[in-house]
């Protein structure tokens, strides 16, 4: 049975800035941009709604509540998806295991919102085996649900998933199942990590890293 490739989805195949969305929500608001970084990313209010306890409605109605955003729900999410960069390397190391028969998976921390653009705009997202994501299993890493929830959808445990995410704490969850896993800092250690689990060739892509 071949192994499976978890990817973590911010900063490993896509990067990220909620700075874009505060610079263009602050002036829609009654709140400046430090208090809106603030409420984001300080708050319970993101952990929330990633984690499922809040449905994209409610989480726009809390925002427009407690921050006076003018303008409507469509609105919000158009500004909350503009936030995403492609990672090339990554995403050029993921297509090459799917031409090899790799099962792989999204196994991330994220939103409806994120989703429903991330789906639409990146060719990368089908060709996925499964997605696991925290607002549908309704938990984040590195609580043990989401990682749970990963070996139940793929039928593997232990060394037979190979993870990578940025996050220290998620990796180190990640190692105490078993399981084969990356802190992905460096496209170029990455795609050797990957090499070395045997589910990358070393001319996997590397005119493109």
């Amino acid at each position: 049975m071949k192994p499976v490739v978890a990817f973590d989805i911010g900063k490993v195949l896509l990067d990220f800035d909620y700075g874009i969305l505060i610079a263009k929500l602050a002036p829609r608001t009654q709140w400046n941009e430090a208090a809106l970084d603030a409420y984001l990313n300080q708050s319970p209010l993101l952990a929330e709604y990633e984690s499922g306890q809040l449905t994209s409605p409610e989480f726009f109605t809390r925002i427009q509540d407690e921050t006076k955003f003018a303008g409507t729900e469509s609105e919000f999410a158009a500004l909350f998806e503009d936030i995403f960069t492609p990672i090339e390397e990554t995403i050029a190391m993921h297509r090459k295991m799917v031409e090899r028969g790799v099962p792989t998976y999204t196994f991330s921390n994220t939103n409806e919102m994120a989703v429903r653009h991330i789906s639409r705009s990146y060719d990368f997202w089908s060709k996925f085996t499964g997605h696991i994501l925290s607002h549908e299993v309704k938990s984040l890493k590195p609580d043990a649900g989401i990682y749970e929830s990963l070996e139940a959808a793929s039928g593997r445990e232990g060394e037979s998933i190979i993870y990578l995410d940025d996050r220290p704490e998620n990796i180190e969850a990640g190692r105490a199942r078993g399981w084969r896993a990356c802190c992905h800092q460096d496209a170029n250690e990455t795609q050797a990590f990957l090499q070395a689990q045997g589910v990358l060739t070393s001319s996997g892509h590397d005119s493109t890293v």
